[in-house]
C-alpha cells in the first residue's frame, strides 16, 4: 500500500489550510481513499477526484479551496519552487500584457499592415518595453506591500512563491488572446483586468493568510501603479 505524499513539504487541507501528512492512500491502481484533515475533520482535498473543468469553474468563482488545491497540492508551491517555472510564467505574463497594451491603444495588425517591417519591429519592441517596465513597477509594489504591510519575514524563496502565485492567478489574461480571432468591445479589457485583480487578491490571501482588506489594498495599489506607469510611458514622446 503506497501513500500519495511526495518529496518536500507536506500538502495542505483545502478547507482550513493546515498541513496534512498525505492527501490519499492508494491501495491499487484506480482504488484510492481520500484522507481527512486532523484539524477540521473534513476530506483534505476532494478536488483530487474532480475533473479539470470543475476545478476551473471553482477558480473562476474565486473559491479559496480551489486555489489551495492548485497552488499547494497541484503545483506544490512552497516545497520545491523551480526558478525556471517562475521565469517562464513572468515572460508569458509580460507578453500577454504587451498584447493588452497593443489592443487598448489600437495598435492592431490591420492598422499596422501598411507599415514597414522596421517600423513594426520598433512598435512591438516599444510595447514590450512598456509592458516590462509596468510589470517591474507592479511586482516591486506588490513585494514591498507584502514586506512592509503584511510584515512577511524577508525570505527570497517566500517572495518567489508569492510572486508565482499572483502570476498564476492572472490566468484570465489569456482570454485577451481570443481578441486575435474575435472582436470584443474595449470594455472587455477592463472587465478582464478587474477579474485578474480580484483573483490576485484570493491568491495573495491564500499564500499569506492575512486579512482580505490588506490583500485588496496591496493588489489595488500594485495594479494602479502599473497602469499609471503604462499611461505615462505611452504619453511620453
Amino acid at each position: 500500500m503506497a501513500d500519495a505524499e511526495t518529496e518536500g513539504e507536506a500538502p495542505r487541507c483545502v478547507g482550513c489550510g493546515r498541513r496534512v501528512k498525505t492527501l490519499f492512500v492508494q491501495y491499487s491502481p484506480g482504488n484510492i481513499r481520500l484522507m481527512k484533515c486532523d484539524n477540521c475533520k473534513a476530506v483534505a482535498d476532494p478536488y483530487i477526484e474532480c475533473e479539470f473543468m470543475i476545478i476551473l469553474i471553482d477558480l473562476i468563482l474565486h473559491k479559496t479551496r480551489a486555489y489551495r488545491h492548485l497552488l499547494f497540492n497541484k503545483l506544490h508551491i512552497g516545497s520545491s519552487l523551480d526558478k525556471g517555472i517562475l521565469y517562464q510564467s513572468i515572460l508569458v505574463y509580460i507578453v500577454v500584457d504587451a498584447f493588452r497594451i497593443s489592443v487598448s491603444e489600437g495598435n492592431t495588425a490591420d492598422k499596422n499592415s501598411s507599415r514597414s517591417m522596421l517600423s513594426t519591429i520598433f512598435i512591438c519592441s516599444e510595447v514590450l518595453g512598456n509592458s516590462l517596465l509596468g510589470n517591474v513597477v507592479f511586482m516591486a509594489i506588490l513585494l514591498l506591500g507584502v514586506r512592509y504591510i503584511l510584515k512577511l519575514s524577508f525570505d527570497i524563496m517566500r517572495y518567489r512563491e508569492v510572486l508565482l502565485a499572483v502570476i498564476i492567478s492572472s490566468y484570465f489574461k489569456l482570454f485577451l488572446l481570443t481578441m486575435m480571432v474575435w472582436e470584443f468591445p474595449s470594455s472587455a479589457i477592463f472587465i478582464v483586468e478587474l477579474f485578474v485583480l480580484s483573483s490576485n487578491v484570493v491568491a495573495l490571501r491564500v499564500m499569506t493568510q492575512f486579512p482580505k482588506a490588506h490583500c485588496v489594498g496591496i493588489c489595488f495599489v500594485a495594479h494602479a501603479a502599473k497602469h499609471l506607469t503604462e499611461r505615462w510611458l505611452l504619453r511620453t514622446p
